[in-house]
């Protein structure tokens, strides 16, 4: 997990160091630089693969291609057990991207299985950036007045180039000779049209698969040569990866540490201790007061370089637990992603969606906008510190197998409760009243939420918001105390970024 910044064209490098120095915190372990006729390529890395030996840019022998990359490319030994000796000159699993594109040209991003943001370039001044099909990894880029900029996040940029920055989009690969192009979807074509059920109900061979797919995908996430941990919210979808990564531990030899954050009397924290306590894991708390989630605020707002409500309330403990988790390890896994492949949303659960393809066609459309949602949250919060966040329940096979369930096995009819195929599925992996426990946002069940309204609805009726701008025409109307507070935080830090080329919003505040 890294910071990088690229630039092809008319390259000044003075404003590529300045771009690079902003996202210095996304990987204060060490910096690479190289500049090129025509091109430069800047790094600030994170060490978890081959921490001695994979400083970037990274090179082929002959060097005659350069890349930096940002993320992990988890099935990045099989690629690189087909080259021959003497080929590789690291470890690390970005050169294998390198050595992939090289053979097979720029396609060959499509085979890459992983969260990433890459650039390369090579001697004769050809270069190429991809980003991965779930957008996991964060890229925005300028384009104009012959040169084309890359970087990891909004604050990068330079004010002058502030009104031209766009998302690149998940998915796509842009060359020198081609622009974009798309290479890959969020969620593979061949799985969108929505299987409809022959049976109410699963059996044992699907629960099997799925228990198998989410075990896969943790243990793929597990891939380091330091330490890794489990945000553990208490919540579900985190509670199972935690306990299917403390199995995974345990047969290393090793002790899973996990996570929680909470105000003294919030529900995560009590249900968290006590997964803790069920799967024998390390357990650290950060226990956070109301004058401690205000003191956070502006500089959440800031870090996820976002305002809507639903992303600051969870970005405020986020940060405040990743502040404390980076002391202890520098990969930790989440849950996010179990709610849009199993519709763990209570929306959808409403008549909106009662028709079974009318959910699977909201489950697809929820899980090609994460990227500009929560993954960007977890994604800035955790590397504000130094810390690379996995989700396996973004894998693709994972994706693949989930999305291939019939939708109506995803409703709650008969009573059952929701993700009550995924929960069936794990049985006896946590104490049963855990297992079957109810949904809260993490916002919410942290505490932070309730505390986060008060103090937007005192700020807006005391006029206390600091100053307030009229909203531009590029922003959506703001809907509520919060996001107005939160967009005044927000744009007095990004003034000049356009938030329809490069935010989401959740459809509610």
């Amino acid at each position: 997990m890294c910071g990088i910044v690229a630039a092809y064209g008319d390259v000044d490098p003075e404003k590529c160091e300045r771009m690079l120095a902003r996202v210095r915190h996304r990987g204060p372990d060490d910096t690479g630089i190289l500049a090129v006729d025509g091109a430069w390529l800047g790094h600030q890395r994170l060490s978890i693969i081959d921490v001695s030996g994979g400083h970037q840019p990274l090179t082929d022998v002959d060097e005659t291609a350069w890349i930096v990359g940002n993320g992990e490319i988890y099935n990045h030994e099989r690629l690189t057990s087909r080259l021959p000796d003497g080929v590789l000159r690291s470890g690390s699993d970005t050169e294998a991207a390198l050595h992939a594109v090289m053979r097979g040209g720029p396609a060959a991003v499509a085979t890459l299985n992983g969260m990433f943001a890459i650039a390369m370039v090579t001697a004769d001044g050809g270069g190429l950036v991809a980003r991965d099909p779930m957008g996991v990894k964060p890229l925005y880029w300028v384009t104009g007045g012959g040169v084309t900029l890359f970087a990891s996040e909004l604050r990068a940029f330079d004010d002058e180039d502030r009104p031209r920055v766009e998302a690149f989009p998940p998915g796509s690969l842009w060359t020198t000779g081609a622009g974009v192009v798309r290479f890959a979807d969020a969620v593979p074509v061949e799985v969108r049209p929505a299987r409809r059920a022959q049976h109410e109900t699963w059996d044992n061979v699907v629960l099997d698969e799925v228990r198998d797919a989410v075990v896969a995908a943790v243990r793929r996430r597990m891939m380091s040569d330091v330490g890794v941990g489990v945000f553990l919210s208490g919540g579900l979808d985190s509670a199972l990866v935690a306990a299917v990564a403390a199995r995974e531990a345990r047969d290393r030899g090793e002790v899973l540490p996990t996570f929680a954050v909470g105000t003294a009397d919030s529900g995560d924290l009590v249900a968290a201790a006590r997964v803790a306590e069920h799967i024998g894991s390390e357990h650290h708390e950060v226990l956070v007061t109301a004058d401690a989630i205000a003191e956070a605020l502006d500089e959440a707002v800031t870090v996820i370089e976002h305002f809507d409500p639903a992303l600051v309330r969870s970005a405020v403990p986020n940060l405040l637990l990743a502040r404390e988790a980076s002391k202890a390890v520098k990969v930790v896994l989440t849950g996010e992603g179990a709610d849009e492949l199993f519709a763990g949303y209570s929306y959808t659960h409403t008549e909106e969606f009662a028709d079974p393809d009318a959910l699977h066609a909201e489950l697809v459309r929820s899980l090609e906008q994460l990227h500009g949602l929560n993954l960007q949250r977890c994604d800035r919060t955790t590397m504000f510190y130094g810390l690379e966040a996995r989700e396996p329940f973004l894998d693709a096979a994972l994706v693949r197998t989930a999305l291939a369930l019939p939708p109506e096995w995803k409703q709650c009819t008969g009573g059952r409760p929701e993700k009550a195929l995924l929960r069936e599925a794990f049985t006896g992996w946590l104490p049963e009243d855990l297992l079957w426990r109810g949904k809260e946002q993490f916002g919410d069940g942290s505490g932070a939420g309730t505390v986060l309204a008060v103090l937007a609805a005192e700020k807006v009726a005391g006029n206390d918001t600091g100053a307030t701008p009229e909203v531009p025409a590029h922003c959506w109307p703001l809907r509520s105390d919060e996001e107005v507070l939160y967009f005044a935080i927000w744009n007095r830090e990004f003034a000049g970024i356009r938030a329809d080329a490069t935010l989401q919003p959740f459809a509610t505040a």
